[in-house]
């Protein structure tokens, strides 16, 4: 685990002899009318592709809305669930229903709880989610621009949720803010099982600090 990672930044191979494993960012909210169905059912294709590549998924620990779609589609497939939940969140996103977490950990903080999920992960993707979502991803981003890690970035745009987005970020980086470089964390796509092959293939540009962190004070 840890997050300076080695050399380059392909999640292909995992950490020596343990399984991949991707992070997952995700809503606990269940989406609305019909494009929520397909974001829902999006999320559920790609808890599928995960298990048919036993890719273990690592996220907020969830039982509801989009996580839940997610873990309950790589529980049934046969994959490993990993989740992380603060103890204070524990009783409102953990439904009794449906998921077999082979490892749920409890933890005290919602900074423990990112900085246990980056640990674990080879590669992050984020799912359509509110607020806690977008913070997870953009902490994703800049810590791999800043070196602490070295993971790529996965950004699923179902139903066209995170398009105004993406143009936000190409107009960040047009405006000087975000380097060409560091756009190239982020792996963008539609369609589920693409993107999850895009992310595990694709090879993170290294941080602009990479090697200068005590990855165990972060």
């Amino acid at each position: 685990g840890g997050g300076g990672g080695g050399g380059g930044g392909s999640a292909a191979s995992g950490d020596g002899d343990r399984p991949r494993r991707v992070c997952v960012f995700c809503g606990s909210s269940t989406p609305k009318g019909e494009r929520g169905a397909r974001i829902m059912a999006a999320a559920e294709t790609l808890g599928r592709e995960m298990a048919r590549q036993g890719i273990e998924l690592v996220y907020g620990g969830g039982g509801v809305g989009v996580m839940g779609a997610l873990s309950r589609a790589v529980d049934a497939h046969g994959g490993v669930v990993r989740g992380i939940i603060p103890a204070a969140l524990a009783p409102k996103e953990v439904s009794s229903e449906g998921v077999q977490l082979h490892n749920v950990e409890v933890v005290r903080t919602m900074h423990e709880r990112k900085m246990r999920m980056a640990e674990l992960s080879d590669a992050f993707i984020a799912l359509p989610g509110g607020f806690g979502t977008l913070e997870e991803l953009f902490e994703a981003l800049t810590w791999s621009q800043l070196g602490i890690q070295n993971k790529s970035v996965g950004v699923l745009d179902a139903e066209g949720f995170y398009a105004h987005l993406l143009r936000f970020l190409r107009d960040a980086s047009a405006a000087g803010f975000v380097s060409a470089k560091y756009m190239g964390l982020i792996v963008s796509g539609e369609e589920p099982a693409a993107l999850l092959r895009a992310v595990m293939a694709h090879d993170a540009p290294r941080g602009y600090l990479h090697g200068k962190w005590d990855v165990h004070d972060t």
